[in-house]
């Protein structure tokens, strides 16, 4: 039997007050859309999407990790009113309980709503750019400070039978009352007709059953047999009738259902996703997982062994999987990631199997925001969107066609048709105009999927081949674009911007990400149609390499003349366009050491004209002997921290340092990191090492003894930097000389197939500063 929550769970649920009431009209409908739902087992491949217009010219974008607090993903933090809800880890997202009486208020009539308590909370969450999960209930072991115990409304009296949980001191109404199924079924009506589709709700837990609406009355429940406790909760089929309510009531916001067995697995035939309230966690003796299915220890009542056996394991498909990690394990829950320890069930598999897209988690507000743990397993909930290529003319007037192709790392479709935008940004970085499209995110598939055990298809981890990078194409009238050179951006747009100016953006995981929510896609020269400016540029002279590593190449050229004025220039590696420059300068990064590469420069004009190519240059990157595989030598090329890019031309960057501006500072070829208990250094890799064995980093540090200041996250571990093994059994020591500390990575259990990102968190106590000449792989 489980045990489902102790009391002293829910007795620290936030402190809510009733607020004035605050009118908000909602915003006109979205677009209603469902899936049929998938069956169990291996789920069959989505069709394989359209190929790029082949007239196009393919741009490819520079990735880098997406911003934590993403919209509608990871975890949610409880409201508080008036308290900031945006301190803490970065969340996107605020959860709250409401009885039912509080809205429910009128004691002679059920069918009367006083809903300012929700809006009121709505608004306010919404001011902080924040969406709601929200959950009405009828019993609530000891309230939560100012919402009742028992929130049944007293319009029920004389007409619905209570009963007393003992166990809980909780009354406990008849479930099964024809009272109040009616009175139930009204309220979703009504819940529904007012708040679906509303831009401030992100999620809807049915609650309404059982303790805390949790869809149990345990141990009062349908275990009479083990026990002597009466069954409080309802027979399947008026359960079932509570699923249908709010299957119908609901079109477009997502809701979720506490167990894929509630009802006798109604809802795996509606519209409705789960919610587990244990996420990842062990109990009993010998401890069993409550999350992960037997096949991997969980218990006979775990989560997912009930979606299993109700073939419903693919529910995520269509609908979305939240609840909460379990309290008792918050605190901890990422430590030992992406495994497990203790009460923590294996935190990876559970988010990969469940396909977890968020979780209420109150004790996040503690996590270091530097923690690569946690940053690792947000990333992976849900969404995890990239664009890899755009595709569009170079120079294009009238109507042309623009592209994109876009990747799902995560482990869960995006589930809202939010409007996809393209527009052009001139040189001052002014949307000068904008076209609205009809591409829909909801199609963009995981790439990849965890095979259950069950399935029989590999020995655990097995990972399968599921979505595509989708590509989506429309048509562009560029009438009335001042001729000149743009830059094509992209945007996702969130309906809470109509509501909240704070509202969260979408951000997709690439370099040309903006803060502002549109993504660069790359340069185009709008021209006029048929104008008078026909000339070409002249093409660059003096093609030279000034500069190299191992990893980069740096350009310079004369600059080119024009009749009107040379607009820019691009970049050729061999055949492929390596980037753009609007000077005389470029460096191409993300190379390969000791290879040969020919380059070549065109010039263009504002009309859209292109010069002959420059006479090509060639150059051949320095050899890995001379230092492997560098990630950084922190030379100033690319310059840290604005360009945001290591020597492997992938994103780095770091916050909280007292010196830098909170990212430390480059000076004499070497990153200088000065700290005081807070810092958080991370730098991509995202390339097999299996060709090195050693992660080498050159270091020294202000006063010695560094070591024990910091961790070192890489490969799926993560230690204290003086706790890592080197060769002969001795452990790293930090002087006030640079030495190459040398970690052997397999002996160390660094995952070279798959490293990720190399980052150090400095929260361990320490004073001090370290200095890195480079970080490289020998």
């Amino acid at each position: 039997m489980p045990a489902f929550v102790l009391p002293s769970r829910r007795l620290r649920r936030a402190v809510l007050a009733a607020l004035a009431a605050v009118a908000l009209a909602l915003l006109p409908a979205a677009q209603a859309w469902a899936l049929a739902p998938v069956a169990g087992g291996v789920p069959s491949r989505p069709p394989a999407p359209a190929s790029p217009d082949p007239s196009l010219q393919a741009h490819p974008l520079a990735a880098a990790s997406t911003p934590l607090d993403n919209p509608l993903k990871g975890f949610a933090r409880f409201y508080w009113p008036g308290s900031d809800q945006n301190t803490g880890y970065p969340h996107s997202l605020t959860w709250s309980y409401f009885g039912l009486s509080e809205v429910m208020t009128d004691p002679a009539d059920c069918s009367k709503y006083n809903w300012s308590v929700l809006d009121a909370a709505l608004t306010e969450i919404a001011s902080y750019g924040n969406q709601a999960a929200v959950r009405f209930y009828l019993e609530y072991p000891g309230g939560s400070g100012s919402h009742p115990a028992n929130a049944i409304p007293h319009c029920f009296d004389g007409h619905v039978t209570y009963r007393t949980n003992t166990y809980w001191s909780t009354t406990s109404p008849d479930y099964d009352s024809p009272y109040l199924l009616d009175a139930l079924g009204d309220f979703i009506a009504a819940f529904g007709a007012r708040y679906d589709g509303d831009p401030r709700i992100g999620f809807i837990h049915l609650g309404l059953i059982g303790l805390w609406g949790e869809w149990h009355t345990w141990p009062f429940d349908t275990d009479t047999g083990g026990d002597t406790y009466p069954n409080f909760m309802p027979t399947d089929a008026h359960a079932a009738q509570i699923l249908q309510a709010y299957d119908d009531a609901f079109a477009r916001t997502k809701l979720e259902a506490r167990y894929p067995d509630s009802a006798a697995g109604a809802a795996t035939n509606m519209n409705i996703g789960y919610h587990d309230d244990s996420f990842c966690y062990r109990e009993g003796s010998p401890p069993a997982g409550v999350t992960l299915p037997q096949s991997l220890g969980g218990a006979g009542y775990a989560q997912l062994q009930r979606a299993l056996s109700q073939g419903a394991e693919n529910k995520w498909i269509t609908d979305s999987m939240g609840g909460e990690v379990r309290p008792e394990i918050q605190s901890s829950a990422f430590a030992s990631w992406p495994g497990g320890s203790g009460q923590v069930d294996n935190m990876k598999a559970c988010i990969e199997l469940e396909h977890t897209t968020w979780k209420i988690n109150e004790q996040s507000q503690s996590y270091p925001p530097g923690d690569p743990n946690v940053a690792a397993a947000v990333r992976l909930m849900g969404y995890d969107l990239s664009v890899g290529n755009a595709y569009f003319k170079n120079t294009a007037s009238g109507t042309t066609n623009v592209g994109v192709r876009i990747s799902n790392n995560g482990v869960a479709p995006f589930y809202y048709p939010w409007t996809v935008t393209l527009g052009l940004k001139n040189a001052a970085g002014t949307v000068v105009k904008t076209f609205d499209t009809s591409w829909d995110l909801r199609t963009v598939m995981p790439l990849k999927i965890r095979a259950f055990p069950d399935w029989g298809v590999g020995s655990d981890p097995a990972y399968l081949d599921y979505g595509y990078p989708q590509y989506f194409q429309t048509g562009v009238n560029l009438s009335g674009v001042p001729a000149g050179g743009y830059q094509w951006v992209l945007r996702v747009k969130n309906p809470l911007e109509a509501v909240s100016s704070n509202a969260k953006k979408l951000r997709f995981a690439n370099a040309t990400q903006g803060a502002d929510g549109w993504l660069g896609l790359g340069p185009v020269t709008v021209g006029t149609g048929g104008g008078t400016d026909t000339t070409a540029p002249s093409a660059p002279a003096g093609l030279a390499s000034p500069s190299r590593t191992a990893n980069a190449v740096t350009l310079s050229w004369t600059a080119a003349t024009d009749n009107v004025g040379v607009a820019g220039y691009r970049i050729y590696r061999g055949a492929t366009e390596a980037g753009t420059s609007a000077t005389t300068t470029f460096t191409d990064t993300g190379l390969s050491p000791a290879t040969s590469y020919t380059y070549t420069v065109k010039a263009y004009d504002a009309a859209g004209n292109t010069s002959a190519a420059s006479a090509p240059v060639t150059v051949v990157t320095l050899p890995a002997s001379s230092g492997g595989l560098v990630v950084d030598d922190f030379d100033g090329n690319p310059a840290y921290p604005s360009a945001a890019l290591n020597d492997l031309g992938k994103w780095t960057g770091g916050n909280c340092f007292l010196n830098g501006g909170g990212s430390g500072a480059v000076s004499g070829g070497a990153l200088s990191l000065r700290y005081d208990n807070c810092g958080w250094f991370g730098s991509d890799v995202n390339t097999g090492l299996s060709a090195y064995t050693y992660l080498v980093v050159r270091i020294k540090g202000a006063a010695g003894g560094e070591q024990a200041h910091f961790n070192l996250g890489l490969g799926g571990v993560s230690k204290v930097f003086g706790d890592y093994t080197l060769d002969g059994g001795g452990h790293p020591a930090i002087t006030t000389a640079y030495q190459d500390i040398r970690i052997p990575m397999s002996a160390n259990g660094i995952n070279r197939a798959s490293p990720g990102q190399l980052a150090m968190g400095f929260w361990y106590g320490g004073d001090s500063t370290v200095t890195i000449d480079s970080v490289s792989f020998q």
